[in-house]
């Protein structure tokens, strides 16, 4: 297995986030609401998380395909948690935002924002998915030590070695860790902040809930049924986008950025 599993393992998912990051770079457009050239507009599944405002730990997921220029839902929508002091805007494919707080390492938020989706991971050998998928073992840590040449991947201590992933308190083996965890036996990495810039935020998932209420420490969590209805639903063809925002802002992007049209968050 590749030890490198967020941030160095090539493919058509982590080519779409580089590609993107340069189109922004590229852009001329100016405009927070509207952007000239969209790294997301060949995107035709979309995950989208709309939460009350930005301190609030409850969201509800919708799943979108598209078909031409028209979102239709796919997925019945349902409730999720998100991180223990809300959202913030993160690094992903969408251009930097000037209003609204800034996801920092550490701080209990969820990015903000849209994201490319990356690899599936999970406690077994295989998972029903057609993402790459990783099997995580006793010896895998995603890296959150900002300071660290490794930050914001997931490796193997195995093949790094244990000074490597020193400090880190993301063991991907949560189960083998924290008496039975289950939280990381089924999920998809976000890739939020891709290049590893350092104190901006790493190790961000949808992962399982532990508990019905229970808020993360800035990933987004669900049951496990749900979990798997979208693994099952996902498609690296698609090139599918996750998308997390305050409805406020989400409906303030949503024309201009060609995003699905949602009802009301409860």
């Amino acid at each position: 297995m590749n030890p490198f599993v967020v941030t160095c393992r090539p493919g058509p998912l982590r080519l779409f986030a580089s590609l993107a990051a340069l189109a922004l770079l590229c852009s001329c457009s100016t405009s927070a609401e509207r952007v000239s050239a969209l790294p997301w507009q060949a995107s035709r599944q979309a995950i989208v998380v709309v939460v009350a405002d930005w301190n609030s730990q409850r969201g509800t997921l919708h799943a979108y395909e598209r078909s031409g220029t028209t979102w239709r839902e796919a997925l019945p929508a349902h409730e999720v948690m998100v991180g223990r002091s809300g959202s913030a805007w993160g690094l992903g494919l969408h251009p930097a935002m000037g209003e609204g707080p800034v996801k920092r390492e550490g701080d209990g938020r969820s990015p903000a924002g849209v994201f490319a989706i990356g690899h599936a991971f999970g406690y077994a050998d295989a998972a029903a998915t057609a993402l790459p998928y990783d099997a995580m073992r006793g010896s895998h840590y995603c890296m959150d030590v900002p300071a660290s040449p490794l930050y914001n991947r997931i490796v193997d201590a195995d093949l790094v070695g244990a000074a490597a992933v020193a400090g880190s308190t993301e063991p991907m083996r949560l189960d083998l860790h924290s008496a039975g965890d289950p939280r990381y036996k089924l999920g998809f990495v976000i890739e939020h902040n891709a290049a590893a810039r350092a104190n901006a935020g790493s190790c961000i998932f949808a992962h399982l809930r532990r508990s019905g209420s229970e808020p993360t420490a800035g990933c987004t969590s669900m049951d496990e049924p749900r979990m798997q209805a979208l693994l099952g639903w996902l498609r690296p063809e698609a090139r599918p986008v996750f998308v997390l925002m305050p409805e406020s802002e989400y409906r303030r992007v949503q024309a201009g950025w060609r995003l699905p049209s949602i009802g009301a968050a409860p």
